[in-house]
């Protein structure tokens, strides 16, 4: 008898993780759930065991804490979940300068962006290996792709840093049936520019930068499939970061910073 396939998802409680979780969900696949909101966790989970009859595990823990990446894979080992699909899609941003946060704030951001992506694929990716079949998406963003303006000054980092480690993960692991993606959304409707409270500079972003969570993570799931490394959701944003590789460094920076001083407290 073949074993219910099982989807790991991080941030699952609101915007592209949700979605992740619902369309996983659709097409039949088990599910753990993870983020800080309990409460809403229960609330999603409750939707999709009601509506896709499928078995879905809830295990809240904040990723900041360096010893929630095991106690997720420990969960699993504990229910077991055999997880053939790992989403790390939890993240936020820091606003404001680099100095303006003390350290344990930026720790805790690279702990949850960085550290806890790479922990996790660490810890699935032999079972994958070794069953022959997995998939790996690590949802990094179109910042990684362009010139990084000031403020929220690690969060482009930390999405080049997730394009990277998955271009090289996808490379370590094709040849062994697992297939990794970041995929990369630009702006997308979703809670995070609520939680990093930004959400009245983004009023004034034009309508067509933006992207529905739903049509980013079908676009994502077929690009994981495909084998793609790397996924620009988005005609726009791939054009964006088609244009910006055209463009000399020095000019490609002004623009950026141009922009930038619109929608970022860079103080």
């Amino acid at each position: 008898m073949t074993s219910p396939l099982f989807a790991l998802v991080t941030g699952a409680s609101a915007g592209i993780g949700a979605e992740f979780a619902r369309q996983l969900a659709a097409v039949g696949n088990g599910l753990v759930l993870t983020a800080r909101r309990a409460d809403r966790l229960e609330a999603l989970a409750a939707e999709l065991r009601e509506r896709h009859a499928v078995e879905v595990h809830c295990v809240p823990c904040d990723l900041a804490d360096p010893r929630a990446p095991k106690k997720l894979f420990d969960e699993c080992v504990r229910h077991g979940v055999a997880v053939d699909v790992l989403v790390n899609n939890a993240g936020y941003g820091v606003t404001g300068s680099f100095l303006s946060s003390p350290w344990q704030t930026h720790a805790d951001f690279i702990q949850v962006l960085m550290t806890a992506p790479a922990e996790l694929c660490h810890h699935f990716l032999p079972a994958m290996r070794e069953r022959g079949r997995g998939r790996i998406i690590n949802v990094a963003s179109l910042a990684g792709h362009v010139p990084a303006p000031a403020g929220h000054t690690l969060y482009a980092a930390s999405k080049a840093y997730l394009i990277k480690f998955s271009q090289a993960l996808a490379l370590e692991n094709r040849a062994h049936g697992v297939n990794v993606c970041a995929v990369c959304p630009g702006f997308t409707y979703s809670e995070f520019h609520d939680v990093t409270g930004t959400r009245d500079q983004m009023k004034g972003m034009p309508r067509w930068l933006w992207m529905d969570a739903e049509t980013v993570v079908r676009d994502g799931l077929a690009a994981v499939a495909r084998g793609d490394s790397v996924r620009i959701s988005g005609r726009v944003n791939r054009t964006i970061k088609s244009l910006f590789k055209l463009l000399p460094d020095r000019l490609g920076h002004a623009l950026i910073a141009r922009s930038g001083k619109e929608f970022r407290d860079a103080n």
